[in-house]
């Protein structure tokens, strides 16, 4: 009978084992969330992506996450602030100079989730788009503001500045997708394409030439 009871005392394999959660300060394990909740946002998206995958990913139950964020909204939102918080770190917020695309090329290679959540996922969700069009507006702000010492005042400066900032961003995405390569010169190649934006903004009309006076 005892090795009856022993076996009827054992685990149902087909049952999933809950995780084991170690005690961690709270500000670390909310730092473990958001990193987890980056990258699996990053993998499918906003709506596509449940707490529990989440939790699964963070090695924590869905019950521990509730304890430090209130909803999957508020999490996600919670996720596009550090990822900006962070590349404003990085990048800054008021220059548009020649550190400015090297800047931007390290903090998207440090955290490649979190680059592509921002940039690609975020701006695509419409309860967020909100947030991505104030970080498009300030981007375009800034450009127009150092680009008005080349470009003399006129609809191509405004075409500049709002192309440029978009270019800069997919051009980044773009290296991130094919393997980071070269990346002691990437910043010089993507350069070259945003100093081509420029030259176009810049360049004159062609004058036509004055018709020769008839013999």
């Amino acid at each position: 009978m005892g090795g009856r009871a022993g076996a009827g005392n054992q685990a149902d394999p087909a049952t999933p084992a809950a995780p084991t959660v170690r005690r961690m300060r709270r500000a670390d394990r909310r730092a473990q969330i958001l990193d987890a909740a980056t990258r699996a946002f990053a993998r499918t998206g906003f709506a596509a992506t449940g707490l529990d995958e989440i939790a699964a990913e963070a090695s924590i139950t869905r019950v521990l996450l509730y304890r430090h964020f209130d909803s999957k909204a508020d999490l996600y939102g919670a996720v596009l602030d550090r990822a900006c918080q962070r590349l404003e770190d990085s990048v800054g917020s008021d220059d548009f100079d020649e550190q400015a695309i090297p800047a931007l090329l390290h903090a998207a290679a440090a955290d490649p989730d979190a680059f592509r959540l921002l940039f690609r996922h975020a701006a695509r969700e419409p309860e967020f788009r909100g947030r991505m069009d104030v970080l498009t507006a300030a981007a375009v702000d800034i450009a127009r503001r150092n680009l008005a010492a080349r470009i003399p005042d006129s609809p191509w400066l405004d075409w500049a500045a709002r192309l440029i900032p978009t270019l800069t961003i997919e051009a980044v995405i773009a290296w991130l997708d094919a393997g980071q390569p070269d990346p002691d010169r990437a910043a010089g190649r993507i350069g070259h394409a945003v100093h081509g934006v420029i030259d176009a903004a810049y360049a004159e009309e062609p004058v036509a030439e004055a018709p020769m006076p008839s013999p």
